[in-house]
């Protein structure tokens, strides 16, 4: 169990230093002059298949494997952005748990929400204070007021 997780630590140092690397300008440069250098080579191998298929495997293999090194690298800013927010709004008097694990809720269950947060932003307009705040519980209590007065009348 220890191998696993020190090996699996290992692979992400691995390719977190990987991603942190060739997404610099350094390695764009690197790149392009590699591309640059396989082009005034041509004439020099006189285009030949080979020639050809060295860009070709190499660009193929490199692509491959950033897509996997990009999206390690992409899910870990997220879970880590995902985690800033829920503490903040855990820590936020007056802000809404709901949405805390967002990410985790459905389509549907993003639209029901999404209705709540247009609540909000028509309560902000009505009271003619868009700098107000104003919670999902709060928009859910003006909405059953709403209701239970149009019951009433």
């Amino acid at each position: 169990m220890n191998n696993e997780k020190s090996a699996l630590r290992l692979i992400e140092k691995f390719s977190a230093a990987i991603a942190k690397t060739t997404g610099n300008s350094l390695a764009f440069i690197l790149a392009f002059a590699l591309v640059i250098i396989w082009a005034v080579c041509g004439p020099i191998f006189n285009y030949s298949f080979t020639w050809q298929i060295i860009i070709s495997s190499g660009t193929s293999v490199i692509t491959f494997l950033m897509v996997f090194i990009i999206q390690q690298a992409q899910n870990k800013d997220t879970m880590a952005l995902q985690m800033k927010l829920n503490e903040l709004i855990a820590a936020t008097k007056g802000a809404s748990n709901r949405v805390i694990n967002i990410e985790d809720m459905t389509e549907e269950e993003l639209r029901v929400l999404k209705k709540f947060y247009v609540k909000l932003s028509d309560l902000s307009e009505q009271k003619g204070d868009l700098q107000a705040s104003h919670s999902v519980a709060e928009a859910e209590k003006n909405e059953a007021f709403k209701e239970k007065e149009d019951l009433q009348a």
